[in-house]
């Protein structure tokens, strides 16, 4: 439009006019796969090049490699994280159900691994407490249904198989490698997983895990663990419960077998306790001053298993003890494929995990140091760190918040740190494993126990979460709960059932607010939030705060009528009414004074307003003024589906047969296209067709067609 005069002799600026870029004309689905396919097929020794320094990243950031700036910070931390790895990695075996030498041959093989793979320069990758767990509770299920005695069977133990659906387990197979067979098939199927997500590009699903969720998962899950433990530390030999209520089971076993309690475990237990505890608090408090973490792990752990070889713990007070820890590495061997679908399920579970605590901590440590990751490729590396290994005798890896931690304070710089926590694994497996035989179990829970400070004080945010926002302590609870007191797989369903179903009642829950003009400028806001504003006595100025699809839009129509004081099926009905009546009761009707008017309108019920083709009855429940136009301001509407261009559509109709004239502002070009391909607009095109890019345009227009028509709305 270009600017018009009117008759004072004013210039009036018409309203904003831009100019869309022409879209490229679509492909047909066969235009479209062959572009694809030579995009993506097509070989040349530049893209090969990077296709190969994208999958294997080493071989990018390595020749680049700075040695004077950076291998005394790399060989510092690799040092304390691999002596840091040693008794972790002995410990949490007990969560996964395994022997200790598997905890060290999967803490070897990750460092190695995503050294070579992945593109965050801090992370630890290794065993982590959550992914033990929930590999744990896979191992002890099919123990059971392979018939062999959850507890108190030791490693050179071979027992009959029940023949539950494990026929092709053979006899031969004791115990301990039944569970790291469980265990290996379990990771192997994990790992399939994540490659397979990392090939379909579906790296993006991390940020449907929110950080709340994550962490009300985790600590959840630590306080399974945190129950789970105290049998060692009473010198327990109880079985695993499975299925839900795990919590209560536990708990409810510990009581019952409290007389069985084993004196020595029990005091070796108290004796670490009182001396890790302090110790890793200061450990805490002067971790700026100190230029390295204080081992205090691995001393108690030296020094218990000295007491209890000396002390003859095992043979004189029956307490449990690691056992043999062999030296070397076993050959390697195939998973069990008739156990992949018995544990398709609880695989996939553990590769969704696994993947979005690494790609977080990724994210967040990159973001941290400046420099950015790949979380396709994380995907891959991840994937990688647990199919390879699996081989190996390994049970499932992924990042770890606390070894990430020390490693980033210690001075890392790149993944050489953890080539270097690799050989600091590797002589403890070729030459020091054997000597921790009389390690007693309850010192190994107890580290457990120790490393789970700081997921169990997450409950003393929570106070401060739910006056930041309700919402997110919200799904923390419900995730942490469900994790914790029903089960740990279904509390991560839960929680992102629940992260859904927040995100869709935000939408649900906006509402229409009505708008005025700020006294300086052209600029709108709410009327209900702000002072001073100016609202147009033949004008309403609406906004809605959220999208308008198929779960809203008929919230959206209601709201909108509420705000605005009309009911169409009520109007119409009473139009209706009013068209078959007598020519004298229409006259009668029309002839109705001001005063009769105007005191109806002060009692919010009905006006009576006369136009150029008779007389519309607007029921005004909360507007006590009339309006002829309707601004929309879609400023904040992100998208339209089918069934919110049709709610448009309707309350155009509605208010169309009531008078009342309905224009769009700010609308996004995606909104746009939307109402375009809706047929929202005419086909003639004409001033329907206008596109208004501020409020002020559009009730300008409106005003202005108003004028033209001299006080009656163009239809």
């Amino acid at each position: 439009m270009t600017p018009g005069s009117d008759d004072g002799g004013e210039t009036e600026q018409g309203p904003l006019v831009l100019e869309r870029v022409e879209k490229e004309l679509a492909h047909g689905w066969r235009s479209a796969a062959s572009i694809r396919l030579r995009k993506h097929c097509a070989c040349t020794s530049q893209k090969a090049k990077s296709q190969i320094l994208g999958f294997v990243p080493i071989l990018k950031w390595l020749p680049r490699y700075q040695l004077r700036e950076w291998l005394l910070g790399d060989a510092m931390s690799g040092l304390i994280v691999g002596i840091l790895l040693v008794p972790q990695s002995i410990a949490y075996s007990l969560l996964a159900s395994q022997d200790p030498i598997y905890g060290l041959y999967t803490s070897f093989f990750t460092s190695i691994i995503y050294a070579i793979f992945g593109t965050s320069r801090h992370i630890s990758a290794g065993v982590f407490g959550v992914l033990c767990l929930l590999v744990g509770q896979v191992v002890d299920r099919e123990l059971a249904l392979a018939g062999y005695l959850t507890e108190g069977s030791g490693n050179d133990s071979a027992l009959l198989l029940a023949g539950l659906g494990n026929s092709s387990a053979e006899v031969g197979c004791d115990k301990s490698c039944y569970a790291i067979t469980v265990g290996a098939t379990v990771t192997f199927t994990a790992g399939v997983y994540q490659v397979l997500m990392g090939i379909f590009q579906v790296g993006f699903v991390s940020v449907y895990l929110s950080d709340s969720l994550l962490s009300g998962f985790a600590t959840g899950a630590s306080l399974t663990i945190f129950t789970s433990q105290f049998k060692y530390l009473l010198g327990l030999k109880l079985p695993r419960p499975q299925g839900w209520f795990v919590l209560f089971k536990t708990w409810h076993s510990l009581f019952l077998n409290l007389g069985n309690t084993n004196l020595c475990d029990l005091v070796t237990s108290l004796v670490c306790l009182v001396v890790l505890i302090p110790v890793k608090e200061i450990n805490n408090r002067f971790k700026a001053k100190l230029k390295a973490p204080i081992p205090f792990e691995l001393f108690v752990v030296i020094i218990a298993t000295l007491a209890s070889h000396f002390g003859n713990f095992n043979t004189d007070f029956g307490s449990d003890v690691s056992g043999d820890i062999p030296t070397g590495f076993l050959p390697p061997q195939l998973p069990m494929w008739s156990l992949i679908p018995n544990v398709a399920v609880d695989a996939f579970s553990i590769a969704i995990v696994g993947f979005a605590i690494t790609v977080s901590l990724s994210e967040m440590f990159a973001k941290k140091h400046g420099y950015a990751v790949d979380a396709n490729q994380e995907m891959y590396a991840i994937g990688l760190c647990n199919i390879l290994p699996s081989f190996f005798r390994c049970f499932t890896s992924s990042a770890a918040l606390t070894k990430t931690l020390v490693k980033e304070s210690t001075g890392c710089q790149t993944q050489v740190s953890g080539l270097i926590s690799a050989l600091v694994l590797l002589l403890v497996l070729l030459v020091i494993a054997p000597l921790f035989y009389s390690l007693q179990k309850c010192v190994l829970a107890v580290i457990i126990l120790v490393n789970l400070r700081g997921a169990l004080q997450k409950f003393l945010d929570v106070p401060a979460m739910w006056r930041v926002n309700r919402v997110d302590a919200s799904i923390w609870l419900i995730t942490m709960a469900t994790s914790a007191l029903v089960n740990t797989e279904l509390g991560l369903l839960v929680g992102v059932l629940v992260s859904a179903l927040c995100v869709l009642g935000r939408t649900q829950q906006a509402k229409v607010l009505e708008l005025g003009q700020a006294p300086t400028g052209e600029h709108y806001e709410d009327v209900s939030s702000y002072r001073g504003l100016r609202t147009h006595p033949d004008v309403a100025v609406l906004r809605f705060g959220a999208p308008i699809y198929y779960a809203n839009q008929s919230m959206f129509r209601k709201s909108l009528y509420k705000r605005v004081g009309l009911d169409p099926v009520k109007e119409k009905t009473q139009l209706m009414k009013f068209k078959k009546s007598k020519p004298q009761q229409r006259e009668e009707v029309s002839g109705v004074p001001n005063g009769k008017s105007g005191e109806m309108e002060g009692g919010g019920k009905k006006h009576e307003e006369v136009e150029a083709g008779g007389t519309v009855t607007l029921v005004l429940d909360h507007k006590p003024h009339l309006f002829h136009s309707l601004v929309i301001d879609c400023s904040v509407v992100s998208f339209l589906d089918t069934a919110g261009v049709n709610a448009l559509k309707e309350v155009r109709k509605d208010c169309a047969e009531l008078g009342v004239t309905v224009v769009l502002a700010q609308c996004s070009t995606s909104v746009l296209d939307s109402l375009e391909r809706g047929g929202f607009y005419p086909v003639n095109g004409g001033e329907n067709q206008i596109v208004f890019f501020t409020i002020a345009d559009a009730v300008h227009h409106v005003q202005s067609m108003v004028a033209r028509n001299g006080g009656a709305v163009s239809q």
